[in-house]
């Protein structure tokens, strides 16, 4: 067990971080991304005691933490190539003109680093989403030293990893208080954290309670500053005539998987499932709900996830015309979930607040809509989501333009005939979306463009060129893409 961080502790925390800054932030492009290449390895060198701890403390197979140390370390590895390559710094150089009335300044921006980020850990992700995870590696590539706060579902592991970019930091010769780590159950710890002056931002992965407590201290501060929390979300999915008519059993098959997959633990699960009453939807149904009964309940990540999805998953099927459609055929050991489908008419859905929150688990409810304006109707009763997918040809598309503009206003990714589950590590991925999926629906949390969440523009007017930053000299020593005089280039002026 882990003692509590004091009030105490966190202020030197971050005092150490804030002295950290004005050192780090002045550090090259290259040393960054060496430093986020360094932890990589590390991670790497902590071998089978990070797995085996990782494995006892969340109850996730071997298999699936070895690939998402892989997913974390890549994440390191190529957000360092993004540092590196200096885009994200969106660099702009408007030259002087001493001809116009009055004289045009020479000024030149780019985006620079906020300051010590405190990042809490999530639960479902061990390690892409927690200490050496998406928002740290964006945080240091953007120059701010990092504070983690682990979470106490899998606290050993977090020490672990902690110890790893700890040793990486002194291979790399970096300032002390680069990167710091505190534990800490209670709500005070978060508060403490998130309220201190030398804070300047937060990243988040986690429930909307939590993610929304955060939000409201970092606005009530004297000083507020930006939290990017990701806060769950239902994930809609919407079955258009003509896909379900093709393949109805293909994608019930499809759906069985998703809805499963890591016993439903993840953000991106397909809570909600619509389409309009007919024989295509009601095969669909059948099928679901056979796939559904054939699926070995699992194990959750921890006795409070597993407790939050029996009471979530019994709350949701005790409402009024909520008909219990499958449950697995299996009984569940202790502390698993067991998969479910449930359905309920559009009306029902419109009429029930109930029926549109997150059950975090193996869990998914059907709205049988009467018809396409009873559906359209559904959607402009949806909250902001992370994602929303459409199950259609290009003719239901095409023939139902309304339904998907509405569609649209509510995701931050929108997917045709594929499932929200896994979520590409790549430059046009976008993880965020409209609250309250996300506090912020401009940023994304996964991808080298989250590194953007954690700085700020600056532009220097008049400056001579010798004291210029490198990033925005005149014969550009990095070699980064620059918008000059509005044209997008990588040569000198």
């Amino acid at each position: 067990m882990f003692k509590d961080a004091s009030s105490h502790e966190i202020d030197q925390v971050l005092q150490t971080a804030w002295k950290a800054f004005h050192q780090y932030r002045k550090c090259s492009l290259k040393e960054r991304a060496q430093f986020m290449r360094t932890i990589a390895a590390e991670l790497e060198n902590a071998g089978d005691e990070l797995i085996q701890t990782a494995m006892r403390e969340t109850n996730l197979p071997e298999a699936r933490l070895r690939n998402e140390r892989a997913r974390t370390m890549f994440q390191l590895t190529s957000y360092a190539d993004a540092c590196e390559r200096g885009e994200w710094l969106e660099a702009r150089i408007d030259t002087a003109n001493t001809s116009k009335t009055p004289p045009k300044p020479d000024i030149r921006k780019m985006l620079v680093p906020l300051g010590p980020v405190v990042v809490f850990g999530a639960s479902n992700f061990p390690f892409a989403y927690s200490t050496a995870g998406g928002d740290t590696a964006c945080a240091l590539a953007a120059g701010c030293p990092v504070i983690v706060k682990a979470h106490p579902a899998h606290a050993q592991t977090s020490e672990i990893v902690a110890q790893a970019i700890l040793k990486a930091a002194a291979i790399c010769k970096l300032p002390n208080g680069v990167f710091a780590h505190v534990h800490g159950a209670s709500q005070e710890v978060g508060k403490a954290l998130v309220t201190h002056p030398y804070t300047k931002a937060v990243g988040f992965t986690g429930s909307y309670l939590g993610g929304k407590a955060l939000f409201d201290w970092a606005n009530q501060r004297k000083e507020p500053i930006p939290v990017f929390s990701e806060m769950g979300s239902v994930n809609p999915v919407f079955l258009f005539p003509e896909k379900l008519k093709q393949s109805a059993v293909e994608v019930a098959k499809q759906y069985a998987g998703s809805i499963t997959l890591g016993v439903g633990q993840f953000c991106t699960n397909p809570g909600l499932i619509f389409g309009i009453e007919g024989d295509d939807l009601q095969q669909f149904i059948n099928t679901l709900g056979n796939e559904i009964k054939a699926v070995t309940p699992g194990t959750m990540l921890h006795p409070g996830i597993a407790k939050n999805y029996a009471e979530n998953r019994a709350r949701a099927l005790s409402q009024q015309k909520v008909d219990t459609v499958a449950i697995s055929d299996a009984q569940p050991a202790e502390n698993q979930g067991v998969p479910t489908i449930a359905s309920a008419s559009g009306e029902a859905f419109l009429s029930n607040p109930v029926l549109h929150q997150e059950v975090f688990g193996p869990y998914s409810i059907v709205i049988r809509c009467k018809d396409k304006n009873e559906l359209l109707e559904a959607v402009r009763h949806l909250e902001g989501q992370l994602t929303a997918t459409l199950m259609a040809t290009d003719n239901d598309i095409l023939n139902n333009d309304e339904l998907v503009e509405a569609v649209k206003d509510i995701c931050g990714r929108f997917i045709v005939n594929g499932v929200p589950t896994g979520v590409e590590v790549c430059l046009s991925m976008h993880h965020g979306g409209p609250f309250p999926a996300t506090t912020d629906s401009r940023f994304t949390s996964v991808g080298a463009d989250g590194i953007k969440r954690f700085a700020r523009p600056l532009a220097y007017q008049n400056w001579p060129d010798s004291l210029l930053p490198e990033e925005l000299k005149n014969n550009n020593p990095l070699g980064i893409w620059r918008t000059v005089n509005d044209v997008l280039s990588k040569g000198s002026l």
